[in-house]
């Protein structure tokens, strides 16, 4: 029986850019918001233009100039004020959220409290004195100092699948130390994130430290290779991130990368699968499996390979595929029709071949909307293209392994490195983490998100580290002074 999805908007979403503290009308490429879920039509709208996003820096950099922004005790309560106001619209922004890319209400403290939780970290290093005293060179005569000064304009761009915690630890973490900031979402998902256009008034953000965006490509390259933008913080694909690297270094500008993975979790000898099959799988399935740390391939003792498959398939059927707005869903829908044919298209091809559904698969009996049940795909080696690509969907492969050598060689043997999973005793694990080439590893499943901790990508994985004084640090630029007495 077709199962259909309700639809109960019960928010009035924005469609306005916020330049200068003002909402704006955009001058730029229509831009159409449409609900993956039910297929209807969330809103449609201009999105920035070129010269918007001229407008958005220069308020940004008038911004950074002025002393207001410059007091550490200012941008903590400042930063605090708009964490509560988020808190206090947290259902608001969910409803937004759902609509515009059809993620489970149960995932709200991942989209919401946890952008907050990060919001809050990031206002009590605002005041954190990071300067270095060097002392007195008997040599030279002379007395260092190391002091930290902010970089100046922030271009952070964000990604689809979550766009408030991408966009908000983005801008958090520059906000923090001082920085100005220019915020373009994801066209697929706006509306959620200029939701914030009022919150960021109400805490009292002076005019131009942060501005919000929403536009196609040429917005977005004309943002990254905009000669007043001083760093910039992207979130997506290796393509589109190659890009920006190259659009930031026209202008010697750094940049920060997080681009996604291929992340292996190794099942250890000994591991008990029953044990992790239904978080393991509902791990990558999650978010309609679009999120980059996913747990997409799985590797498994050869001589145990049936037994890991009976715990999957025993586990599948309580990974719960519908509507988001029912709090038994675990998977909603991809984010567009192209996306689902995308995949299809993926496993198609893996089942052409030697791959095999060892579990899922198919479509659910979903009346409209983009939806998949997840899948899991045996019968491949580690260079077969599920293997190596990432799927950004609710698909994963298991790969098995003769040896635990043999499993760190497949597991590092990819071109990304952004998180690996290990599943065994503590001390099995911690022994290997070293030879793994990634920048987190997660034991045992390993815990919720936290915001000291640190998130880097190894190889395609991405560049610099967002979040924990590593990310802070993204943001700053050491100013030597050398004082001779």
């Amino acid at each position: 029986m077709d199962k259909k999805v309700s639809s109960n908007l019960a928010v009035n979403l924005s469609t306005k850019l916020l330049i200068n503290n003002q909402d704006v009308e955009g001058s730029g490429e229509w831009l159409r918001v449409v609900n993956p879920a039910t297929e209807e039509l969330v809103a449609g709208f201009r999105g920035a233009s070129v010269p918007q996003v001229e407008a958005a820096v220069m308020a940004a950099k008038r911004a950074f100039q002025r002393p207001a922004w410059q007091s550490p005790a200012m941008r903590k309560a400042v930063l605090l004020k708009f964490a509560d106001l988020i808190e206090e619209h947290r259902d608001a922004l969910m409803e937004a959220l759902i609509e515009e890319i059809g993620t489970p209400i149960n995932l709200k403290s991942n989209h919401v409290d946890t952008p907050v939780a990060f919001l809050r970290w990031f206002a009590e290093q605002a005041t954190q004195d990071r300067t270095r005293q060097l002392g007195f060179n008997p040599a030279h005569t002379g007395v260092s100092t190391v002091f930290y000064r902010p970089v100046g304009v922030v271009a952070a761009i964000s990604a689809f699948n979550y766009p408030l915690l991408i966009g908000l630890t983005k801008i958090g973490a520059a906000l923090a130390m001082g920085c100005t900031t220019v915020l373009l979402s994801s066209p697929l998902a706006p509306m959620a994130v200029m939701l914030l256009n009022d919150l960021v008034r109400r805490a009292g953000f002076p005019e131009g430290v942060v501005n919000i965006l929403a536009g196609a490509a040429d917005v977005g390259r004309a943002l990254t290779s905009h000669p007043d933008v001083d760093k910039v913080s992207f979130t997506g694909s290796v393509a589109v991130g190659q890009s920006v690297l190259q659009q930031a270094s026209q202008g010697l500008r750094g940049a920060v990368l997080e681009l996604g993975g291929k992340s292996a979790a190794i099942m250890l000898p000994g591991v008990n699968y029953e044990q992790y099959a239904f978080s393991l799988h509902a791990r990558y399935a999650r978010n309609a499996g679009q999120g980059c740390g996913s747990p997409t391939r799985i590797l498994v003792e050869e001589s145990r390979y049936a037994e890991f498959l009976q715990a999957s398939q025993q586990a599948y059927p309580k990974i719960t595929v519908g509507d988001p707005r029912d709090p038994a869903t675990i998977v909603g829908p991809v984010i567009t029709s192209a996306q689902r044919d995308r995949i299809e298209a993926m496993l198609g091809r893996a089942t052409a071949q030697k791959g095999t559904i060892v579990a899922g698969g198919g479509r659910p009996a979903m009346r409209k909307g983009w939806f998949l049940n997840p899948a899991l795909v045996g019968g491949l080696d580690n260079q077969s293209e599920l293997a190596r690509e990432e799927v950004f969907g609710p698909v994963s492969v298991v790969l098995t392994y003769r040896s635990v050598e043999e499993a760190i060689q497949i597991a590092n043997d990819s071109e990304l490195g952004l998180k690996a999973y290990l599943f065994g005793t503590k001390d099995q694990c911690l022994k290997l983490v070293p030879q793994l080439r990634v920048g987190t590893v997660q034991i045992n499943g390993g815990s919720p998100l936290r915001p000291d901790a640190p998130m880097t990508g190894c190889k395609l994985s991405g560049l610099g580290s967002e979040w924990g004084l590593d990310g802070l640090r993204e943001f700053l630029v050491p100013q030597h002074i050398d004082c001779a007495i």
